[in-house]
Formats: structure tokens, sequence, C-alpha cells
């Protein structure tokens, strides 16, 4: 799989990276950022497309590629040198999939963790990000398959629920995310642009960048993340063996995430790659390099911050109130 530098990935940047996610889930035409157009599959492996130069009196020829097979209905692809790639391959904060994440530092790798439990994927003194895990169970092999079906932040005494929704037949025209806010269900309405964000921490918001299954969450100064709810599909799980049966199309979330001032003492399974003395021992040449230590990141529930990791409440040496800012005084 490729593997983008740290400074490869800081140059496409953050806003680029939502961008193409929000045109990648779009059931609009896809608008084309620059040169870069998205393409897709439509189901077929090894699908072959040509693209030529959009630049205004460009003299430089077209070409002709094919998406990677690991793309599994749309890919990028940089026009006209036809540098092809998948959303989930280039930008640190990226998760998706059999959970493969984009490190801070560039490097991609696993964490299969275990179905049916919650690890934290990030902490910090004001904020914590845990992640659920669904899966399948393949007798041939000592894992599970696992994918993220929800996420569940805290920050300051709020909780934030962002989820998939279980569903047997998957219907891209219907809505499977779900959502709520301190226990209470969020109703945002199926068009793009449409907009949601409560007087009780009015720096939050949630914000539709297509009709359906697709978000940007994005706490003012702290973090932004992109969920965007997919199944896996017939053909995924022919050529991965992953077992899916029609009583449930196991639908997860790919997740971009982008972080703001974040202490040094972050920790998580991708929280510690955004530290400055965070060293990687994976082995970055392997095919699948895998982060163990999963009881390091367990954490008793969704919204616990009980993981052996955790840094949530703790005080960041010379900062006040921290996160506590975001939050209206007069609700607290």
């Amino acid at each position: 799989m490729p593997r983008w530098s740290a400074s490869t990935a800081a140059v496409l940047g953050a806003g680029l990276l939502l961008c193409i996610m929000a045109l990648a889930a779009s059931a609009q035409p896809p608008l084309q950022p620059g040169n870069m157009q998205v393409i897709s599959t439509e189901g077929k492996r090894n699908s072959k497309f040509s693209c030529a130069d959009t630049k205004k009196n460009s003299k430089r020829p077209g070409c002709t590629a094919t998406c990677p097979n690991r793309c599994r209905s749309k890919c990028l692809v940089l026009c006209p040198t036809c540098k092809t790639f998948c959303l989930c391959d280039f930008y640190p904060g990226v998760s998706c999939g059999d959970p493969r994440f984009t490190g801070a530092d560039g490097n991609n790798f696993y964490f299969h963790g275990n179905k049916d439990r919650d690890f934290c994927i990030l902490t910090d003194a004001g904020l914590h990000i845990n992640a659920h895990f669904i899966g399948k169970r393949n007798p041939a092999m000592s894992r599970d398959f696992t994918w993220i079906q929800a996420l569940g932040v805290r920050f300051a005494h709020h909780h934030l629920y962002v989820g998939a929704a279980r569903t047997a037949r998957w219907d891209a025209a219907a809505d499977h995310l779900a959502l709520a806010f301190d226990d209470e269900d969020v109703a945002i309405p199926a068009a793009v642009g449409a907009r949601w964000s409560p007087p009780t921490a009015p720096a939050l918001s949630i914000t539709r960048t297509a009709q359906t299954n697709t978000v940007v969450v994005e706490l003012r100064g702290v973090f932004r993340i992109m969920a965007n709810v997919v199944p896996i599909t017939a053909e995924d799980s022919r050529v991965h063996g992953y077992g899916v049966t029609d009583d449930d199309s196991l639908a997860h979330l790919d997740l971009g995430f982008k972080f703001y001032d974040l202490t040094d003492d972050v920790h998580g399974v991708l929280g510690q790659t955004y530290r400055t003395d965070y060293v990687n021992r994976l082995n970055v040449t392997a095919k699948m390099p895998v982060m163990g230590g999963a009881d390091t990141f367990l954490s008793s529930g969704l919204f616990e911050t009980d993981c052996a990791v955790a840094r949530f409440g703790r005080a960041a040496a010379g900062a006040g109130n921290g996160i506590a800012m975001v939050t209206d005084s007069k609700y607290l």
C-alpha cells in the first residue's frame, strides 16, 4: 500500500481531505478541485480511466490509469500524471475499513482490537474519544475482523455519539447515521449543508456534506471529524473472506480526524502519534503493520475514560480551564 511521508501529507492539507471525502460521499456529480478527480469504480476491480489536465491552456497530454483494487468504490486521481490513490491512504488522522489508521507521522498501521469492545482512540486533558468495534470471526484466523461502528466523544461535561445504525440490507439512499448529544438524539434535515449546533455547547456543530450518511463534526478550535457510514459489500466479503451474511451489512464508519492544540501528553491508539516524543516501532515496511497492545487502550464503555493510558481530566501544564471554554458558562 502507498505510504505518504508526513511532509507530503501536510502539503495535501486537512481542508483538501475533508473536501474530497465530501465529494466521494455525495450523490451529486463531483466537482473537480484543481486537477484532482474523484473516479467511481462502480464496484469493478481494476477500473481503467483516462484523464486530462484541467488547467486552462495546458498542453500536457492526458493519460490512462487504473484505480487500485483496494479502493472500494471510488479512487482519487491527479491529472494529467495519473497518480492514483484511495481516500484512506494519504492523510494523517484517517481511519478506514478493518481499522487502518494513518498516524500523524504519515505511516499507515492496523489496529484490530476486538469485536463488541470499546477502545481509546485519543485521550488528552480536555478531550477523550473512544471507538466501539464490531466484527466477524473467521474460524481460520486467531482474531476478529473488526470495524469502527461508533465514536464516543467527551469534552467538558458533554457526551457526543456518532455511529452507524445496524442495517441488514444496505440502501445508499437511506440515512444510516445515528447521532446523539448528552443522551438526546440529534436529527438533522437530509440536505447538503444542513447544520445543527446545541445551545449548551455553541462551539460544536454537525453539518451534512451529503444528503445521507456523511457529516462533518466540528468543535471549534479543538477537532474536526468527517464521518462517513459505509457497508461491507458482497464483493468486499468475497475478496477478503469476511463472511458477511444477509442479516447484517456491517455498516461502519470511515473517519477523517483533524485535531487542534493537543497537549504533548496526548495518548491513545491514534493520539500517541501526535506526541513530539512518539517513536514508531512498527515495521512500516510490512504489508500490514499492526499495532498491538489492545489491553492498553481497552475502555469499559463507549464514554468511559478508564483505559490504561487515559489522560482526560488532567490539568495540562500551564493551562487554565482548557476545553471548558468552548461550553457556554451559563449552562455549567
